[in-house]
């Protein structure tokens, strides 16, 4: 070879070899889990620069960049970070550490945001939200309505409690200045004339809303007032009754117990009033959260009364004591009342496949934190997927609960949901196939949380180190009487 075509060639190369785009890291050769389509896509790497994803692109195409920090994803299944869409972070100041264990649980299952939809430790909350926001905490992103809204003396502790439409604008002026993500909304003691009047000042402020619906007003009277969201799914179930309003008006009066109005509702349920109610919901665009594993926990007590799980070791003992309440709520009830309950659970969920086919937004959450016994923070959304495919969904409709629709809802779809091009790199890895069995979610490998990897060890590690934490909790704690 002459000496020109020879130097010529090795400009060339040189060329070619400082073209190559630098990036922090590379997921090499996963398996992309498209959750929109349901298309897996083999093969793919993940390009990562500075927190966001730059590019999913083919094993040629991957040549193109020169990363700091490689995964070797081969066999492995990539899927956006799951969210977990109905948390709480409570139980009074004493227990502010307890709730901050909480956090890496979180993580170390794959969670890399979570709505926090109230409780009584929101200025902590807020500290968080921030210091994980500035990546001075580690943690899920947090979203967060800061106090609920509720009525005078209400059974929730740490609420905005009011009377009139004054306070009302009050609260709401307070919560926009804590820049809450969204509104929650209770109805323990807030008239019915007042939830409808604080859903509709909220939309008019451009705020989203999420809420226990009042008995005594319809599925269809909130969702038309604007409301963006119902928690818990058996708010959904007396919806297929032509009593619905009727009976809740009842309730309301206290002229009979929802127990009682609630075997009225199952007697007339109407299987297409139900459906038309549920277009209607999907209509005005009100999601629903189903929160299925915490009510089935309490529900099933009489058959597991999870006192030796092994995921105690990760909640802290003054979180535990909170659970005492339902469980000591529950162990009252005699066998005619455990079957009641066990028929009501069963019955209300048995409408979710009916919700998903009218259209109605899923939004995958647990209800986990405080109060709400041995429904886990971590596990129990991978416990919430498995109820949610077991009564009715596919996978992929539960993948995508957990992941576009939180995303969609809170309007950062922007940024998070999928594995595309300028995207939050919140990634998580899996060794088997979630579209074929949801329960490959609990099989992680490794999560990238905003383009920080954590592999298997570190994540084992996250879940030591709270265990350790809980085992000194528990010390120090004072003796049962």
């Amino acid at each position: 070879m002459n000496k020109p075509l020879a130097l010529s060639l090795a400009l060339l190369v040189a060329g070619h070899a400082s073209a190559a785009e630098r990036v922090d890291l590379l997921v090499r050769d996963a398996t992309v889990v498209d959750i929109a389509t349901g298309k897996l896509h083999p093969h793919r790497s993940i390009a990562v620069r500075d927190g966001r994803i730059v590019a999913v692109v083919d094993a040629k195409r991957a040549k193109a960049y020169e990363p700091a920090q490689v995964i070797d994803a081969s066999g492995k299944f990539a899927i956006p970070g799951l969210w977990d869409m109905h948390v709480h972070f409570g139980g009074g100041e004493a227990l502010i550490g307890e709730n901050r264990n909480l956090l890496p649980l979180y993580v170390a299952h794959g969670i890399t945001a979570v709505r926090d939809a109230a409780g009584d430790l929101s200025p902590s909350v807020f500290q968080w939200r921030d210091a994980v926001a500035d990546g001075k905490l580690p943690g899920p992103r947090i979203f967060t309505s800061g106090p609920k809204i509720e009525g005078y003396k209400s059974i929730w502790p740490g609420d905005l409690e009011i009377g009139n439409v004054a306070e009302l604008d009050a609260a709401l002026d307070q919560l926009q200045g804590w820049k809450v993500d969204f509104v929650k909304i209770t109805d323990n003691t807030l008239s019915p004339e007042l939830f409808i009047e604080a859903v509709k000042n909220a939309d008019r402020r451009g705020l989203k809303t999420s809420a226990h619906v009042p008995y005594a007003l319809t599925l269809e009277e909130v969702s038309a007032a604007g409301l963006d969201s119902i928690e818990h799914l058996d708010y959904a179930y007396k919806a297929g009754s032509p009593l619905e309003k009727s009976l809740g008006e009842k309730i309301a009066r206290g002229e009979t117990t929802s127990r009682d109005a609630w075997t009225q509702w199952n007697a007339t349920f109407d299987p297409a009033r139900a459906m038309a109610a549920y277009r209607n919901l999907a209509r005005h665009g009100t999601a629903i959260t189903p929160t299925i594993n915490g009510s089935r926990v309490v529900t099933y007590l009489d058959q597991d009364d999870h006192r030796d799980d092994d995921y105690l070791k990760y909640i802290g003992p003054g979180l535990q004591a909170t659970y005492t309440w339902r469980v000591e709520r529950a162990a009252k009830d005699d066998a005619a009342a455990v079957a009641r309950r066990h028929e009501r659970f069963e019955t209300s969920a048995s409408v979710l496949p009916m919700l998903q086919r009218a259209g109605v937004t899923i939004l995958a959450g647990t209800d986990a934190g405080f109060l709400n016994s041995y429904n886990y923070p971590g596990i129990g959304l991978h416990d919430e997927l498995g109820w949610l495919v077991h009564y009715g969904l596919t996978p992929q409709q539960a993948l995508q609960a957990a992941t576009i629709n939180g995303a969609r809802f809170l309007g950062h779809d922007d940024e998070y949901g999928t594995l595309a091009p300028g995207k939050i790199a919140d990634v998580v890895l899996l060794d088997a196939d979630p579209l074929r069995d949801i329960s490959a979610t609990r099989r992680i490998h490794a999560v990238v949380l905003r383009g920080q990897v954590h592999d298997r060890a570190d994540l084992d590690a996250m879940l030591a180190d709270v265990a350790r934490r809980v085992a000194a909790q528990r010390a120090q704690a004072p003796a049962s009487p």
